[in-house]
């Protein structure tokens, strides 16, 4: 999984950095230069056996709001930490996905990590462990290889990763084994360490569409208004779309307008408790009229404003408005 593309700067010499001062604020070794109030980045370095959910949980971090990097050579994450302190607090959380698969790999790592020691950077290794039997079970479920096993066995490339990664494993801060998990219950326990005293964002897209151009593709629930009354047929509303105030009026005074907007949004709350609690996200609430001009937009703009309302970050896109 590609979350982010990072890329490389080169470090400042070292001999600037020895002459950093100390910021106690953040543990940070500044560079000449750098302002005192310049904070290092969170750093979260994801490792361990390939098929134990490495993915999962840097797609679990990802949601939460941290910066992911997949596929990072281990030599560049003291870079990525530097240009993060230079973010201005624009990056504050890095989660690294490491996926160590040569000795000469591993070697890297373990320089980058005395680095990030020297230079007083805090960081953490979360480490995805599995049994031998799920890991064969995984891999020849999806019919691929152990990126390990070369000409041999399943069992021979895990055998020779769990050899390589074991002072890892032995220097990691949170050992997850994911044997008898599921992806939710993976999701489940990141949220738990990472997601501190807040319970993990539920992000809304509400989109407007017209039913004669469609269904939008990328819809996770989706909402007739056709019921409503049609504007289009009340000449001296036609032009305008429901952004339009007397559009807006016209369609929730209509029977059963008002109360359709109560009941759903109540039905959306039940609905985004149970993605929460699943570890779902995202969710894309598609709200459809025949052209996607009045009644749908109307409606999607009260719906995006109570989930609003009830803490759900919302985006509101009407699709084919002034499409006609």
């Amino acid at each position: 999984m590609n979350d982010h593309t990072a890329h490389g700067e080169d470090p400042e010499d070292r001999e600037d950095r020895e002459d950093g001062a100390a910021d106690v604020s953040t543990g940070t070794t500044l560079e000449p230069g750098q302002a005192a109030d310049a904070a290092i980045p969170e750093l979260v370095i994801i490792s361990g056996m390939s098929g134990a959910g490495r993915s999962t949980a840097a797609k679990c971090l990802e949601d939460l709001g941290w910066f992911v990097v997949d596929n990072l050579p281990p030599a560049l994450i003291p870079t990525m930490v530097e240009l993060g302190a230079r973010s201005q607090g624009n990056v504050a959380r890095i989660a690294v996905v490491v996926d160590v698969r040569g000795r000469r790999f591993f070697d890297n790592l373990r320089e980058s990590l005395a680095d990030l020691d020297a230079k007083q950077v805090t960081r953490r290794i979360v480490f995805l462990e599995s049994s031998d039997d799920a890991l064969v079970r995984r891999f020849e479920s999806v019919r691929r290889p152990h990126p390990l096993q070369g000409d041999g066995r399943i069992v021979d490339g895990i055998a020779a990763e769990r050899d390589l990664l074991r002072e890892l494993r032995g220097d990691a801060d949170l050992v997850i084994d994911t044997s008898s998990l599921n992806v939710h219950e993976l999701r489940a326990k990141m949220d738990a360490r990472f997601a501190g005293d807040e319970e993990p964002e539920l992000r809304a897209t509400v989109m407007s569409f017209g039913y004669k151009y469609g269904l939008p593709v990328d819809a996770d629930l989706v909402v007739d208004c056709r019921f409503l009354p049609n504007p289009h047929w009340v000449p001296e509303l036609r032009p305008f779309t429901g952004l339009n105030e007397e559009v807006s009026g016209y369609v929730f005074n209509q029977p059963g307008a008002k109360e359709f907007l109560d009941r759903y949004t109540e039905l959306l709350q039940l609905i985004a408790n149970g993605y929460r609690r699943e570890g779902k996200r995202y969710v894309t609430v598609a709200v459809g009229c025949t052209g996607g001009k009045h009644r749908s937009v109307a409606m999607s703009e009260k719906l995006a404003a109570r989930l609003a309302s009830e803490g759900v970050e919302t985006v509101v896109v009407h699709r084919d408005m002034g499409r006609e």
